[in-house]
């Protein structure tokens, strides 16, 4: 019973000595091995990995992926013409070199993050001196962006190389600081309110000019209209006094009766109106009197 309580005993202490001396790399990260404190190996590839067990040697991991640092300062930085602004941007980088990246920068990601940080701030802060804000709204922000980044890259690889590769430097948004936003948003409000206001003077003149050219046209076709009409009045008065003189001049006595009656018409302005007249003294009674005093002639 005592030899096979030895054997698992045995057999479990084997199991643990191999489980440390063990270590499995993934296809992700690099596998650093450290022997008292010092780098001993740096395993690149993926795969099973043997080292010695703790507290000869014992094995830390570091990314090998493309990290992202985004920018998390909001303090404004001064352009050339000393406005303030924020700028928000973000760094694609990864560790090429695992070794120097842990002598020079530190044992994990969040170092190099936080030494990153402050280089590239302190680039775009440099090249943003340099540059009015209409610049970095322009265009010219991919030269800048490429500035930054040769800067940054300069840094990195300087007398200490940092073991580490900047892939892109980019610009998310420049804006400036709360303090000014909101008289420059009130300059641009009043500026297109005076552009409103100038498109309404404008249209109101528009306006006046078309409702006066509308009003000298209706005035010209009502003359117009006014004059023909006139003239065909006058051109129907015309033919009908010709008529009336051709008619009159066959029978002139008749013609003196109805200018008479035409005349009598006139004068009575109401139903009412009671003209009392000697027929002796009225040419217009003898026209009737006349034919019966004719009459009692003949007899």
């Amino acid at each position: 019973m005592n030899k096979v309580g030895f054997w698992i005993t045995s057999l479990l202490i084997a199991l643990a000595l191999a489980s440390s001396m063990l270590f499995v790399v993934d296809q992700r990260q690099f596998g650093v091995v450290y022997a008292l404190g010092q780098i001993k190996e740096v395993i690149t590839e993926p795969g099973l990995n043997v080292k010695l067990p703790p507290p000869f040697q014992n094995v830390r991991y570091i990314d090998k992926r493309l990290l992202t640092l985004d920018s998390t300062d909001t303090e404004s930085m001064l352009t050339a013409e000393k406005q303030r602004v924020v700028i928000d941007w973000y760094v694609r980088w990864r560790i090429s070199d695992p070794s120097a990246y842990i002598r020079n920068v530190g044992p994990d990601e969040a170092a190099g993050a936080l030494q990153l940080n402050r280089v590239v701030r302190n680039s775009f802060q440099e090249e943003v001196n340099r540059r009015t804000v209409r610049e970095l709204l322009s265009g010219k922000r991919e030269v800048l962006m490429a500035d930054v980044k040769r800067e940054v890259l300069e840094a990195v690889r300087g007398s200490k190389p940092w073991g580490i590769d900047i892939v892109d430097v980019r610009i998310t948004r420049v804006d400036y600081v709360e303090a000014i936003t909101a008289s420059v948003y009130g300059r641009m409000e009043a500026e297109r309110q005076r552009v409103a206001n100038e498109l309404r003077s404008t249209g109101a003149a528009e306006a006046e000019k078309i409702r006066a050219d509308a009003d000298k046209q209706r005035d010209v076709i009502v003359a117009g209209a006014y004059r023909d009409a006139q003239k065909v009045k006058g051109q129907g008065d015309a033919e009908a006094a010709r008529v009336y003189a051709e008619a009159f001049g066959r029978d002139p006595s008749f013609a003196q009766f109805y200018r008479n009656l035409d005349a009598y018409k006139s004068s009575f302005g109401k139903k009412g109106d009671v003209m009392v007249v000697d027929p002796s003294s009225s040419e217009f009674f003898k026209n009737f009197t006349a034919p019966a005093a004719s009459a009692r002639g003949s007899r």
